[in-house]
């Protein structure tokens, strides 16, 4: 993706708009040219038509730019939305690089997750109001300064919970508690081994885990650093899976008993070694590929074990099941109200950043969640 060369692109978009140039005019006796009455009313409508600011995909690989766009009206059950914080997500990242499952037609603007206050509603929206303050998710479109949101897409933030934490819940904290919870059904006291445990979604499925469900919890990443700030998250013990052996290090650990819960974002090598660390009637949860290599699964195993083999694509939650999703959400905000979980900000971008905050994650300098404070 883009690193620091985006930068130059960023700042000489900024500000970018339009020119109007009137489609007709006649000329007075000292031929000046006059406009008509219809070019002039549509410079008046040109010139006070608002717009913000958004961070654009415009050609695929390619730098993100950033220009002015037209503010469109609302529908009547939409509400729009004064973006302060935007989360960034793999996902984010893939899309712009036309790797993502969803394709996009360009130019788009991606953003899955925000924060921010409510500027105005359409005539039909009876749940939130101007002024509140709210999380909602996307499928593009919240990196800039505004967004036009369903009114079922939004949810409210509560008193004590920053903007820049709220945005940070809904993906991240959304697939953990799905995870967990909903499809692997995560007991009081099981032990539950996180692969990526540093990052942002590994980081709050090792909070969730840990904080909420009372399990215990092995943190697998792969440097030292990682492993550690998994353990400041919660987890009892951890393993680095660059310098050791996975499966080798779960079996001590777990004095030859294995995990009975296993959230996988790696893929590749780590799954296979995951899923030999499980043990009687153990779940395993396929939640991404960040290694970049799908696995096969050795359904030998699942059978002899009696173990179980799942994925959980968050996303397809709002469409096929949004009672479950939006419970999620909800559940998140109020751990977060209650102070039962604290997502781990990495690292705080302003938007002309945005290449920047792309590259440090594509790179894999981040820790825990990245965001970009918008306005």
């Amino acid at each position: 993706m883009a690193g620091a060369s985006g930068s130059a692109g960023l700042r000489g978009c900024l500000g970018a708009r339009s020119v109007f140039r009137p489609a007709s005019c006649r000329r007075n006796a000292c031929g000046r040219e006059l406009l008509s009455p219809v070019s002039l009313s549509s410079i008046i409508i040109f010139q006070t038509q608002r717009t913000y600011r958004a961070a654009l995909c415009t050609e695929l690989t390619k730098p993100l730019i950033l220009r002015d766009i037209p503010s469109p009206s609302l529908k009547r059950d939409e509400v729009r939305v004064h973006v302060h914080c935007c989360g960034v997500n793999f996902a984010d990242i893939l899309a712009c690089q036309g790797l993502y499952q969803e394709k996009h037609s360009l130019p788009f603007t991606p953003g899955m997750e925000f924060s921010g206050d409510v500027m105005e509603t359409g005539v039909a929206v009876s749940s939130v109001k101007k002024g509140d303050r709210v999380i909602g998710v996307a499928n593009t479109k919240a990196l800039a300064e505004e967004y036009i949101a369903d009114q079922k897409l939004l949810w409210a933030i509560p008193q004590g919970v920053s903007y820049e934490d709220a945005a940070a819940l809904p993906v991240s904290y959304g697939t953990a508690i799905l995870a967990l919870q909903h499809r692997a059904q995560t007991q009081l006291g099981e032990t539950v081994l996180v692969t990526a445990a540093a990052g942002a979604t590994g980081l709050a499925i090792v909070d969730v885990a840990t904080n909420v469900l009372k399990a215990k919890v092995i943190a697998a990443a792969g440097t030292h650093k990682k492993c550690n700030l998994a353990l400041e998250k919660g987890a009892f013990q951890s393993v680095n899976y660059s310098w050791a052996d996975l499966r080798e290090e779960v079996k001590k650990l777990t004095t030859n008993k294995g995990v009975n819960v296993v959230i996988d974002a790696v893929g590749g090598d780590i799954f296979k070694a995951a899923l030999h660390s499980l043990t009687w009637e153990g779940r395993i949860v396929v939640v991404g590929f960040a290694g970049g290599t799908i696995p096969s699964i050795p359904a030998n195993l699942l059978l002899l074990k009696n173990i179980s083999a799942m994925g959980l694509y968050w996303g397809r939650y709002r469409d096929q099941d949004f009672p479950v999703f939006s419970s999620a959400l909800s559940s998140a905000l109020q751990y977060c109200h209650e102070g039962r979980i604290q997502p781990h900000i990495g690292a705080v971008f302003r938007l002309e950043e945005v290449n920047e905050a792309f590259a440090h994650v594509s790179q894999r300098k981040s820790v825990g969640k990245i965001v970009i404070s918008v306005s």
